[in-house]
């Protein structure tokens, strides 16, 4: 299992990005100073006279609304006084115009980290989102400015969701080791083709031993972790012997590799939301709540589909049936900007629910949500990556389920 950040890099800075970091008219590179301030110079060393280290890199810009951006290139340490000897040096970081830093903007927060591999990931994402929230919890950031800030890179073990980040970045961060000998009962459950995610879900909860009565909110993340660092396991294993294989008559077909990469990155996607509401779903079921999932004719106004309803959708068009015992409830492993659309799966109730594994979502996100009636329902290892005033106002999976019982 990896327990803490330091076991992925050896180390981070972060701060706010100026005009002359972000702008090219500013300055008369891409390029950003400041990093030897907070003691990174320890883990990018002394370059050359001229032409600097190259590192390679991954870089990423992540926002609230929209897909993440990628991309894979080099970066540049480099003395920008290597001509004049007689005056002290000036380290700073040089990049180049790409998708990525063609989206970054003065005031986006910005953060720099060394792995352990000798590669740096650089990420950058809008000041005050969800985002910046969360890259900061996970390296112990705290006051971040316009200068460089050293990260703490705290040694508690990684949560989920921040592990799900970092494998959204391509960083390797669920231990496929743990599951190593299990990976040989799944090739012999499903030889030939993924399972459908009902049957992967079902075999997390077998090799696992947790109690979703005395404690869902345990379970649930548990259940979840088991069933990402199984599903990581037998996709490398099934994915290898594809590529070993190749594509086409001859092996090199294009396009075949083409659809068969799209294909791989759309069931991470569909993945890992429909297993979130089959581990939710077997909570609710063993702790006796009667509920129903929307689709076919089980909908709401305007034919919405709630993920889930309790007591049940009968209930909901029955006029006379007590709207205070009625409870929706959304599921989005992740929330962005998505969690609006909860707010219109039912307007017979005023207040709704979404049980979410996102960590430190931003203050005026939930804050936006408060405004809207929007209870948030999250397991509790996660609470920690919320500010104090926002703990209070969150909902534990256990506290869902006894008012969902309390009112039924």
């Amino acid at each position: 299992m990896l327990d803490s950040v330091n076991e992925i890099f050896e180390g981070a800075a972060a701060k706010y990005l100026s005009a002359v970091d972000a702008d090219p008219a500013r300055s008369n590179q891409h390029e950003i100073g400041g990093l030897p301030s907070v003691g990174f110079k320890n883990f990018l060393g002394t370059p050359g006279k001229s032409d600097g280290y190259p590192f390679p890199a991954l870089m990423a810009y992540l926002t609230d609304e929209e897909d993440t951006e990628l991309c894979q290139d080099t970066v540049t340490w480099y003395d920008a006084r290597w001509k004049n000897p007689k005056r002290s040096p000036e380290y700073r970081l040089y990049y180049k115009s790409n998708p990525v830093t063609e989206l970054i903007q003065p005031t986006d927060f910005f953060l720099v980290a060394k792995k352990h591999d000798g590669s740096l990931l650089l990420l950058f994402t809008p000041a005050g989102s969800s985002v910046e929230f969360q890259l900061r919890h996970l390296f112990g950031l705290s006051d971040v400015d316009q200068d460089f800030t050293s990260a703490s890179m705290p040694s508690q073990t990684l949560i989920l969701p921040i592990k799900m980040l970092l494998e959204e970045l391509g960083v390797s961060a669920f231990d496929e080791r743990e599951v190593q000998n299990d990976l040989d009962m799944l090739m012999e459950r499903f030889p030939e083709k993924f399972p459908k995610t009902a049957e992967f879900s079902a075999v997390a909860r077998e090799l696992t031993d947790f109690d979703c009565i005395t404690d869902p909110d345990a379970a649930l993340i548990g259940w979840m972790e088991r069933e990402e660092a199984l599903f990581r396991a037998y996709e490398r294993h099934i994915v290898s012997e594809r590529l070993q294989s190749g594509f086409g008559a001859a092996g090199d077909d294009v396009d075949e590799f083409i659809a068969f990469s799209l294909s791989v990155q759309n069931r991470r996607k569909s993945r890992v939301g429909h297993a979130f509401e089959n581990h939710l779903g077997f909570i609710f079921q063993q702790n006796r709540l009667p509920f129903e999932k929307g689709g076919g004719a089980r909908v709401t106004e305007n034919k919405a589909k709630p993920d889930f309803l309790f007591p049940e959708f009968g209930a909901y068009h029955d006029p006379q049936y007590p709207r205070e015992r009625i409870f929706l409830l959304g599921a989005k492993t992740t929330c962005k900007d998505r969690w609006r659309q909860v707010l219109s799966e039912g307007d017979l109730l005023e207040r709704k629910y979404l049980a979410t594994l996102e960590a430190g979502i931003s203050s005026s996100q939930t804050d936006e949500m408060v405004a809207k009636n929007l209870q948030l329902v999250i397991p509790t290892a996660i609470h920690g990556s919320f500010a104090k005033a926002q703990r209070n106002w969150l909902f534990s999976m256990a506290d869902f389920i006894h008012t969902v019982k309390q009112a039924l």
